[in-house]
């Protein structure tokens, strides 16, 4: 390994703070200099050229998803996350349908309109809230145990289980054991789907997707149900969240977006480039290969930076500023690429259009509280962890 880091110096100097705080700097030193680059602090290999993301995210027999160390995997079980070839495909196929951009706009436009409307009205008079902790997170937590037919269960319980999963994922991608409550989450988890499971298929989209799923035994189908919470509620929230912090930052650019909603729309897509909710994805090396002048071994782990990928200069003019008017902002690969494109790409977009839409709309003067500011952050899921905003409340007549 000390050629390793002799041969990949920007990688060898890359720290864990400086990847958790502000990546982008140091990713830019990595495309530009290193674009597959040798990362000692986490024992990987790092990809961060967008030419180079596609090409290891279309080839999944090159690099897989399939291997025990995958950390969702580990705490969850075999899904349609962790498989590749005719198995990610007997996962992935009796929930695909559910979530194709129809029927997404049929089963969930007024929900989500009406649990927005719900919570930013539970808000509205009050003249400051943290919107992550207010709006995004309870969106996406309610749309989720919906979609999972857990919409009877207690909100905060559904929370619980899904912080815990995921801070048990972040633990076992840092390199660490698996915390001990994170399968007690997911056991939790379980017990609450498995009886639902074969209810009237129209009743959630497990009970379609358990119904559509001979193959697929119960244990399985909650494995699957982990991943679509898990992607659900982490990414969801930090879409919205992360969406909010970049036009509230640009008054400029927030301006032309309440001017023209296609505009927000793209804008949405733009703050997705700039800082992805989850900014890596992992691969293992199924044989050695040689990958842009890097000499990777078999079994290795080959981890794709999204949010280097979102940068690459090469396809993104003047990478880090935020235009909502970029004409190729949806070249961006934040839901990913290949046979693990995201299953709830529609869905998230729907929920982020809705949230963001109805809170410029209804909290007039939106802006960020300056006496609480706000940024992103995160080694794998990158979102700020508190959004605080403040507005013209308006009185009561």
């Amino acid at each position: 390994m000390h050629a390793r880091a002799a041969k990949f110096p920007v990688g060898a100097g890359a720290t864990l703070d400086e990847l958790e705080s502000d990546p982008h700097p140091l990713l830019a030193r990595l495309r530009e200099r290193e674009p597959v680059s040798w990362l000692p602090v986490l024992g990987c290999w790092l990809v961060t050229e967008r030419e180079l993301a596609l090409h290891v995210m279309r080839e999944p027999a090159t690099y897989t998803v399939d291997d025990p160390r995958f950390s969702t995997g580990q705490v969850v079980g075999p899904s349609m996350l962790t498989l590749d070839g005719d198995e990610h495909r007997r996962h992935r196929d009796p929930f695909a349908r559910a979530f194709r951009l129809d029927a997404v706009r049929t089963r969930f436009t007024a929900l989500v309109e009406d649990e927005t409307d719900r919570l930013v009205g539970a808000i509205e008079r009050d003249g400051r809230a943290d919107l992550r902790r207010s709006v995004a997170g309870p969106l996406a937590v309610a749309v989720v145990a919906h979609a999972l037919g857990l919409a009877n269960t207690d909100v905060g319980n559904v929370l619980s289980w899904y912080e815990t999963i995921v801070e048990g994922v972040t633990r076992v991608t840092a390199g660490e054991p698996i915390p001990d409550e994170a399968p007690a989450a997911f056991a939790a988890l379980r017990a609450s789907i498995e009886p639902s499971l074969d209810s009237d298929p129209g009743s959630s989209l497990l009970a379609a997707a358990a119904g559509d799923a001979a193959e697929l035994t119960h244990t399985e189908v909650v494995s699957n149900a982990a991943v679509l919470m898990f992607g659900g509620i982490e990414t969801t929230e930090g879409m919205i969240a992360n969406g909010l912090l970049h036009l509230l930052s640009h008054p400029d650019q927030l301006e032309l977006a309440e001017a023209e909603p296609a505009l927000l729309r793209n804008g949405v897509e733009e703050s997705l480039r700039l800082e992805p909710a989850a900014a890596v994805i992992d691969r293992y090396a199924t044989q050695d290969i040689e990958l842009a002048g890097a000499e990777v071994r078999a079994r290795e782990l080959v981890r794709i930076s999204i949010a280097g990928a979102n940068r690459d200069p090469r396809v993104f003019a003047d990478p880090d500023r935020f235009d909502v008017g970029r004409e190729n902002a949806k070249l961006h690969l934040a839901f990913a690429h290949g046979p693990h494109v995201c299953i709830g790409m529609h869905l998230a977009r729907l929920e982020a259009h809705t949230a963001i839409g109805r809170l410029l709309d209804r909290l007039p003067g939106l802006r960020l509280d300056p006496a609480r500011p706000s940024a992103a952050r995160g080694l794998v899921f990158r979102k700020p962890p508190t959004l605080h905003v403040v507005w013209e409340a308006r009185t009561q007549s």
